[in-house]
């Protein structure tokens, strides 16, 4: 497919043993009132071969199916290079486990013709199951010691102003990013797996000279964590969570050459492993300190480019 100037929009979910949160956001994404978008759901190696189901029931989406789970840095790029070789011109990452207003899409790429400098825009998101409560107005950076602050996190909507719409950063939850944007910035770092990767392509995206903006009149719905906690327990966090979440801010700490951070997130996790020791959950102190190390020790690897 030849590119076309014209807006046609890939909207990208992975689905990794999350058929109903899928299945929910497909439905709601039925709805938008956006003409030009395309729907490609990347299966990550699912058990039960979810991702034929939900294409039976779904059958306008484009499915791909991985054979085992890339991680979400990669399992959308999978989505990624197959949306720029059909030529759309612009691609959404979406959480499966979100819902959407049926204007959404439409709020946010209203924000790319008022502003040619936009590389991503990011809605406003909310929580599934208390929409009056923020999950994210978008992300703001605290360079110093290279913090990834959460704009309106919990706080209630009705009490909140938006006094910023330029952003530092875009949640991977939902960001929609201009094709121009991604093939001169390249693809998500793989080597993140998941968590924070969506901060480390926001910083490359600046860097290379695009704007990062809140949509705040487009909203959607997150559930928020579904794929961190554990399927067979109260839902805790599992010590997975931990040990990328670890990992990955010294990887991006160190890829931002932020040196007093290393050492203010250092003695931080270190905080984290003496709580978990004091707790007696050892799996998850474990987790930390193994995401110190690795953090620290493993050669950083760049992003790849398309093509």
């Amino acid at each position: 497919m030849a590119f076309t100037p014209d807006p046609f929009v890939a909207i990208i979910l992975v689905n990794w043993n999350g058929f109903d949160y899928t299945q929910a956001c497909l439905a709601s994404l039925r709805k938008i009132d956006f003409p030009d978008f395309k729907v490609i759901v990347v299966d990550n190696g699912s058990q039960n071969q979810e991702g034929k189901s939900l294409k039976k029931l779904f059958p306008e989406i484009e499915l791909i199916e991985n054979a085992e789970n890339l991680g979400f840095s990669e399992g959308n790029n999978v989505g990624i290079r197959f949306a720029l070789e059909q030529g759309f011109s612009h691609i959404m990452l979406l959480n499966n486990d979100t819902e959407v207003e049926s204007n959404f899409l439409g709020e946010m790429m209203r924000k790319f013709h008022q502003n040619s400098r936009l590389g991503v825009v990011q809605p406003l998101i909310l929580f599934l199951n208390d929409p009056k409560k923020i999950w994210s107005a978008g992300g703001k950076w605290a360079s110093s010691v290279g913090r990834a602050i959460t704009l309106g996190d919990r706080g209630p909507l009705a009490d909140y102003r938006f006094k910023v719409t330029n952003l530092d950063w875009a949640t991977g939850c939902c960001m929609l990013l201009s094709r121009e944007a991604i093939l001169k910035t390249g693809l998500l770092n793989a080597q993140y797996f998941a968590y924070f990767e969506d901060v480390e392509w926001s910083l490359r995206f600046k860097k290379a000279g695009f704007e990062i903006s809140l949509a705040e009149k487009a909203v959607i719905y997150h559930e928020a964590g579904a794929s961190s906690k554990k399927t067979h327990s109260e839902g805790t966090l599992s010590p997975k969570v931990f040990y990328y979440n670890v990992r990955n801010q010294f990887f991006l700490l160190r890829s931002q050459k932020i040196y007093l951070g290393i050492i203010y997130h250092f003695f931080r996790f270190l905080g984290w492993a003496g709580y978990f020791l004091i707790r007696g959950r050892f799996r998850k102190m474990n987790a930390v300190l193994k995401g110190i190390q690795d953090g620290l020790g493993a050669d950083l690897q760049t992003a790849k480019r398309w093509p």
